[in-house]
């Protein structure tokens, strides 16, 4: 599942992620990378203890919260905390697969599921810096407004292209899903807002209860912990 998710952060609250940002201490952002990455990351990042990085990441997982289509598309069982990432000067993340599990300080594994990047730049700020996924359909190329999210299969091949001016600053992070399959978490969206939109249409209550029995029946059926 490739979905667009618009306007997770509100324009004032980006306003002062932005302001925050341009005076942040940025470092190597292969810190993070693993073996495979390290060849072909090249970008710059906030330490995982850095006070503004905690600050935001927070900030940013409570906007995640209190978004239904996020909570509906991931059905999240854990959620790795977002880092934030700069690219700038050329800066690029050649081809890569995310790891499979990426480990919390407390020692808690999470397995990545689902991949996110929200944008905390707009496309006019920089050039470059597309975020291009492959999967079965072809390749898909996203590069969208500061505030907007986009998640996607982990296991998908996914790159960013160089960045020829300006910056691009993102918070990325990793979901654990309830669902681990991505066919089924496809299927249970689809599900989940065809009742939706059953409900706004007027129709008989029973019909609506009947398909969200199915609903809960198949995620009772699908969820891991």
């Amino acid at each position: 599942m490739l979905l667009h998710i618009p306007e997770v952060l509100p324009r004032d609250q980006l306003a002062g992620f932005r302001e925050r940002l341009a005076r942040a201490d940025w470092l190597d952002g292969r810190r993070s990378a693993g073996h495979q990455a390290l060849a072909v990351k090249h970008n710059q990042q906030l330490a995982d203890d850095d006070p503004l990085a905690r600050e935001l990441a927070a900030q940013a997982l409570a906007a995640l919260e209190r978004n239904p289509l996020f909570l509906t598309a991931t059905l999240p069982a854990r959620i790795f905390p977002p880092m934030i990432n700069r690219y700038a000067g050329g800066g690029s993340y050649g081809n890569h697969v995310d790891n499979a599990v990426r480990v919390l300080p407390d020692g808690t594994r999470v397995r990545t599921d689902v991949s996110a990047t929200l944008f905390l730049s707009d496309p006019e700020d920089y050039d470059g810096g597309e975020l291009t996924i492959d999967d079965t359909y072809g390749t898909h190329t996203v590069k969208l407004p500061a505030g907007d999210l986009v998640i996607y299969p982990s296991t998908s091949l996914h790159r960013v292209t160089p960045v020829t001016r300006g910056a691009r600053i993102a918070c990325v992070f990793w979901v654990q899903s309830l669902i681990r399959d991505d066919a089924q978490r496809t299927l249970l969206l689809d599900l989940d807002l065809a009742i939706q939109r059953l409900n706004r249409s007027g129709a008989e209550p029973d019909v609506a209860v009947a398909l969200g029995g199915t609903y809960h029946n198949l995620l009772r059926m699908w969820a891991t912990p």
